[in-house]
């Protein structure tokens, strides 16, 4: 895989960043989002493949993207196909802050040392190049105003988008509830972005119980996702 193509999971915390604040909007499920982003790109590379409701790794090769090849690896690991729900329902420490470290050393974003109430170190990320944001946000407008069929990479980043909120956050207020109802209207365009972002707002919702036939001996994960979302849930609380 080339680096002169944004990834889908830069895409969406690209799309997520406030440029007023540097902070992300929906920061919890966006983490939630950014596992299920890193499974579409996986699909769009060929590296794996839906079947049925879970994913089956079908190339191990690496993509050249660090990132992206940890995930592959896990999910190799695994040796059978996995729950999406469960994939995206996993803990994923650090996702998010490594996406954001990978946007400063591409030169997309720099890091605002701050502090929280006055004590706590933090650290907030402004867009450098905001035409980027423009041209990913351009496309989402367009899908929707248009109504034509997006490309599946746009289709996706739209149904990842309404799977963590942020269509209340690109489309505010009454004015926008129209567009936020075309935006998730577009999740049917992308198979493998619908079924992953079935999965996130699955696992927002606590739907990650095991499949019917073992639903008695499986314990949810939610709780996880819970206990992760409150360690997360402080803006970018700098880890240094």
């Amino acid at each position: 895989m080339g680096r002169s193509r944004r990834t889908i999971p830069e895409e969406l915390l690209l799309l997520a960043l406030d440029p007023t604040t540097g902070t992300t909007a929906q920061p919890q499920s966006l983490d939630l989002g950014l596992a299920g982003a890193q499974l579409v790109e996986l699909a769009l590379a060929g590296r794996i493949a839906p079947d049925g409701d879970r994913i089956a790794v079908v190339m191990p090769r690496p993509t050249g993207d660090p990132t992206l090849d940890s995930a592959l690896e896990l999910l190799r690991r695994r040796g059978s196909p996995v729950r999406a729900v469960h994939w995206i329902g996993g803990p994923r420490l650090g996702l998010r802050q490594t996406y954001l470290s990978h946007l400063e050393r591409c030169g997309m974003v720099h890091a605002v040392a701050g502090q929280m109430c006055g004590v706590l170190p933090t650290t907030r990320y402004q867009a450098t190049d905001t035409a980027i944001s423009r041209e990913i946000r351009s496309r989402l407008d367009s899908a929707i105003r248009t109504g034509v069929p997006p490309d599946p990479r746009t289709a996706a980043l739209a149904a990842l988008a309404h799977a963590v909120g942020l269509g209340k956050h690109l489309y505010p207020g009454n004015e926008g509830r129209s567009s936020r109802s075309r935006l998730r209207d577009l999740i049917r365009h992308d198979p493998m972005g619908g079924l992953v972002a079935h999965a996130v707002m699955d696992v927002q919702n606590g739907a990650v119980a095991q499949p019917r036939r073992n639903q008695a001996a499986g314990a949810p994960l939610q709780p996880q996702v819970q206990s992760q979302s409150r360690r997360d849930s402080m803006v970018h609380t700098a880890a240094h």
